[in-house]
């Protein structure tokens, strides 16, 4: 998910190309074999998707696609086939278009509607992915914070996050970091790591003397 939401079409489309490559299977393939219900009914079009790119958004399209969202989250219909579409087609700024007016139209972030029930894993897989389509320095911020936070340090997550985003978007992930922990990234990663390790990720996020 965490992939297919946050890379451009382009890289995307490499990705399932580079899969197919070195697997002799593509990737919706392998998706699809390892998942099944709801989750297959997202994830699938979600790694097969070639998104528009542009900044053009039809604000006819968001005001009716927020009201079929509303319809389908108040039917607690989290699964349907026109939120899926919608999450999983939608250019990223006619995403945010959308949900804008959801907010503006309704009181509420759509992600708020879509916490009715906090231990469905399938709802915490549709607010991940919501959240990495429009706001990913949010979603980053908040693995960065996890994987710090816990007892023993998430070095996965924390790798991948710095690794990957050091040149994307690595700036604003810093100013959300810094605005809900009251803490800098630099500051949260040198109290939490040590040696060359520590180093490696300072010199990744852009780190002064800390």
């Amino acid at each position: 998910m965490e992939i297919a939401c946050t890379r451009s079409s382009h890289e995307l489309f490499n990705v399932r190309k580079a899969y197919h490559d070195l697997y002799k299977k593509s990737l919706e393939e392998d998706v699809a074999h390892h998942t099944k219900g709801d989750y297959r009914k997202l994830l699938v079009p979600l790694v097969s998707a070639f998104r528009y790119q542009g900044e053009e958004v039809n604000m006819t399209l968001a005001r009716s696609e927020a009201k079929i969202l509303r319809e389908k989250i108040s039917d607690k219909q989290y699964s349907d086939e026109e939120v899926i579409r919608i999450v999983t087609t939608r250019s990223k700024a006619q995403l945010n278009a959308t949900l804008n007016h959801y907010n503006t139209a309704f009181g509420n972030a759509i992600n708020k509607d879509l916490k009715a029930d906090p231990e469905d894993e399938f709802l915490k897989l549709l607010r991940a992915a919501i959240k990495c389509l429009t706001v990913p320095e949010k979603y980053f911020e908040k693995v960065l914070r996890q994987a710090i936070n816990k007892l023993g340090t998430d070095e996965w997550a924390l790798t991948r996050v710095v690794a990957t985003r050091a040149e994307v978007d690595m700036v604003r992930i810093k100013e959300e970091y810094q605005r809900r922990n009251s803490v800098t990234l630099e500051k949260a990663i040198a109290g939490d790591t040590s040696g060359d390790y520590e180093k490696m990720l300072l010199a990744l996020i852009g780190a002064g003397d800390v």
